[in-house]
């Protein structure tokens, strides 16, 4: 600062004196090199570790592991974040080893006795504090799901709250889980009692970096028992938070505990015998992967994959209501969901209504009311399946291709809202999740057609039915092969204390994830 205000009040000087234009221009390019110079050789005093941070300001400080309350030191080896929004570096995050994962573990096992003694009841109220400071810390949680995740701030918040209200039901367990106690004869009782298991984990996915963890951390810790979050590479910073929160909220010590890091992590989650169950949340591939993988150590494991959502539409559907809800379900959250609409099957003459989609579809402004997908390389692969349906012949009626984005965001990651005609079952984009803004439509004759289409996919998540007949809707309730089903709904996802859980290739293990069934395979009966 003071050299700034010396060069100034020189340049004021020189213009004083009748200097040109040129001459200062010149005078300012020789003191800039020099400040240049100066930092170059400054920096070049401190190891490779301060160098960085001395020349790249970060929105968010390092993302550590957090062990036993608090942040840990940073391990050796660091991965950038970047911020879909405009792709700049807004953190680096800690690439753990086996071994801090097992300091995690030897933390959680230690916090186990007394966090399981601790009666429900008391359990419970730390998590009525907590609720009440997700509510208070609303707008930064918010911020933070925008910035790493690129969700639109309405989204986010939608994102926080929801995660209030899974906090909301896992208080409701106390009256939920009461055990049962019968005298079967005189003088004997049975008794049946819900027992935590221990240590458990839980693998959290990049698209909902705040509600995807409260799928299991109210109910897991609820029940007992203590736990590890491994949450994406790609979005940490909202977990950390998380974690801080709970600790606020008073939650002992070693009970909740963050481990970042890539695939050698989830690998080390899955082998290490103090481990006794795992959730996963992620691509069908890998939670394959890691149900076997788990189970072959003789875990409890709960892993939900990927989905291809099939909407039936009918030529009888509500115009507007029908193009509205599949124009959102196909690009809300960007499309990067596992209950978006992944492909529309007409049903006979629904021309109207893929225009009006159109209509819908051009009020979604990347950059303003329409977020980007999480990376470059998830960009550029949503791009071939787009460019591969095309050179098979079908049809793009929406191209968003290649947006024009205002603002400082045009090196963000962004896709417009497409929708590609003529699809047919064969073409690789009818086949595997795009998780993007990208809708695909294949054209039926008949509603025994459209449901055969549907019962084809591997997957098993969602399908929906968008009709005004009650008798046509009930025959996709009762035969499309999903675990739940949406009539007039583009996004059925079950609100507490029902439970979300797909079915399929979209969901491995027993249970669900969330809802009075999760209490299941959160403890012993």
């Amino acid at each position: 600062m003071i050299m700034v205000r010396e060069f100034g009040d020189h340049l004021g000087q020189t213009k004083a004196r009748g200097y040109s234009h040129s001459i200062i221009a010149d005078m300012l390019r020789r003191w800039i090199a020099l400040q240049w110079l100066l930092s170059a050789s400054f920096v070049s005093s401190f190891p490779i570790e301060q160098k960085i941070m001395a020349t790249q300001t970060l929105k968010y400080s390092e993302t550590r592991n957090y062990i036993g309350g608090k942040a840990t030191n940073g391990a050796p080896k660091q991965m950038d974040v970047h911020s879909p929004l405009d792709g700049t570096v807004i953190s680096t995050v800690a690439l753990s080893t086996a071994q801090d994962l097992d300091a995690a573990v030897k933390v959680a096992e230690a916090a186990f006795p007394g966090w399981s003694g601790t009666p429900i009841k008391e359990r419970s109220q730390i998590f009525f504090r907590y609720r009440e400071l997700l509510l208070k810390n609303r707008e930064e949680l918010a911020q933070l799901v925008h910035t790493e995740n690129g969700k639109t701030m309405d989204e986010s918040y939608a994102e926080v709250d929801k995660s209030m209200e899974l906090c909301e039901f896992a208080c409701s367990l106390p009256q939920l889980i009461q055990g049962e106690v019968l005298e079967v004869s005189k003088g004997v009782e049975c008794r049946i009692e819900r027992k935590p298991l221990g240590v458990v984990a839980s693998i959290a996915p990049f698209n909902f970096p705040n509600m995807v963890p409260h799928w299991t951390i109210p109910n897991a810790l609820m029940l007992g028992n203590t736990m590890i979050l491994k949450p994406s590479e790609v979005v940490p910073i909202s977990a950390i938070r998380i974690a801080e929160l709970l600790k606020e909220a008073g939650l002992p010590d070693g009970v909740f505990n963050v481990v970042n890091g890539d695939r050698a992590i989830v690998e080390a989650i899955c082998d290490h015998p103090g481990i006794k169950a795992v959730s996963f949340v992620g691509s069908t591939k890998v939670a394959k992967i890691v149900y076997i993988r788990a189970t072959s150590t003789l875990k409890r494991a709960l892993c939900l994959g990927g989905a291809k959502n099939h909407l039936l539409v009918l030529p009888d559907a509500h115009l507007e209501m029908t193009a509205s809800n599949v124009v959102a379900s196909m690009s809300g959250c960007a499309g990067q969901r596992c209950m978006a609409a992944a492909q529309m099957v007409g049903i006979g003459g629904v021309d109207h209504i893929i225009n009006q989609m159109i209509i819908e579809a051009k009020k979604l402004i990347p950059g303003k009311n329409l977020g980007p997908v999480i990376s470059k390389a998830s960009y550029e692969r949503i791009l071939g399946y787009i460019e591969e349906a095309e050179k098979a012949g079908a049809k793009v009626l929406l191209d968003g291709r290649n947006p024009t984005v205002e603002g400082g965001l045009k090196n963000g990651y962004y896709l417009g809202p497409t929708i590609i005609d003529h699809v047919t079952a064969d073409m690789r984009i009818s086949q595997e999740e795009v998780f993007g803004p990208v809708i695909s439509i294949i054209r039926a004759k008949d509603l025994d057609a459209g449901i055969a289409i549907e019962n084809a996919n591997p997957y098993g998540n969602a399908a929906a039915v968008f009709t005004q007949s009650g008798g046509l809707a009930r025959q996709v309730m009762e035969r499309a092969s999903a675990g739940m089903i949406g009539v007039n709904i583009g996004v059925p996802v079950p609100r507490e204390p029902f439970s979300f859980g797909g079915w399929n290739d979209s969901k491995f293990g027993t249970c669900d994830i969330t809802g009075k069934s999760s209490a299941s395979n959160s403890g012993r009966n």
